[in-house]
């Protein structure tokens, strides 16, 4: 399955339009507390751990959405957008949403 940002594969022309897909992943605020909890080698402002889970995050987010693309048919999903988004009553989680255009290119 070929994912990419953007709207269409140079040298592949696209033969059908399958429609949008998604994909997302909701990661709880609890686990951020733990990661922080946990971090104590935190060099030059960043936190592999946290980095790490918001990465796992959005390749879980990507893999539904291409699993979503292949139900339709599906090759590749191009115009790829990802969005973070806090969520919950205390803004206590955060959701990763991946979208795309589901296609089939030659």
């Amino acid at each position: 399955m070929l994912l990419t940002t953007t709207p269409s594969v140079e040298g592949r022309p696209i033969r059908t339009y399958h429609g949008v897909v998604t994909g997302e992943a909701i990661i709880g605020a609890n686990v951020f507390k733990d990661l922080f909890a946990a971090v104590r080698d935190v060099v030059g402002g960043r936190a592999g751990a946290y980095e790490k889970t918001l990465r796992s995050a959005r390749e879980t987010a990507l893999a539904d959405m291409a699993d979503a693309a292949r139900q339709l048919g599906a090759n590749a999903v191009v115009g790829i957008d990802i969005d973070y988004e806090v969520l919950g009553e205390r803004n206590g989680m955060l959701m990763v949403a991946a979208s795309g255009t589901a296609v089939s290119l030659a």
